[in-house]
This record gives structure tokens, C-alpha cells and sequence, in this order.
């Protein structure tokens, strides 16, 4: 229904909410590992890295660098 195979939008809309979960706030990695579906952190933060080719905790440097470059 969606154009794409149950496995890659599951992954597209687990890293998107990862993506969201990593700007906005300051929970640890395993918390939203588990939020978005994935048991282990190195699972997710390989996942992540597959997805925005970069690991989780630079994605969410570069984000806040940004939004601060926004605000200034």
C-alpha cells in the first residue's frame, strides 16, 4: 500500500522516528533503541549508521549544531 516492500518502511519509519527522538531531546541511545523497536543499542546504532551514514551520536551533534546556528 505504501509502495515499498513491509521491511524497508518499517526500517525508513523506525529511523525517521529515531532521527526526530535524537534532535529533540537528550534521552540515551538505549531508550530510543527500544522506542523505535530494536532490542540492542548496537543494533540500532548500526541500523542508524546503514540509514543517515553517520552513527547516531554525531547525527544528533550536527542536528543541535545546527538548530543553534538557527537561533543565533
Amino acid at each position: 500500500m505504501v509502495g515499498e516492500p513491509p521491511l524497508s518502511y518499517l526500517t525508513w519509519w523506525r529511523m525517521t522516528t529515531a532521527g526526530q527522538l535524537l534532535s529533540r531531546g537528550d534521552q540515551p541511545l538505549a531508550a530510543i533503541a527500544r522506542q523505535v523497536g530494536y532490542q540492542s543499542e548496537f543494533a540500532f546504532s548500526k541500523a542508524f549508521k546503514r540509514e543517515f551514514s553517520l552513527p547516531p551520536s554525531d547525527y544528533r551533534r550536527q542536528r543541535r549544531a545546527g538548530a543553534r546556528m538557527v537561533d543565533a
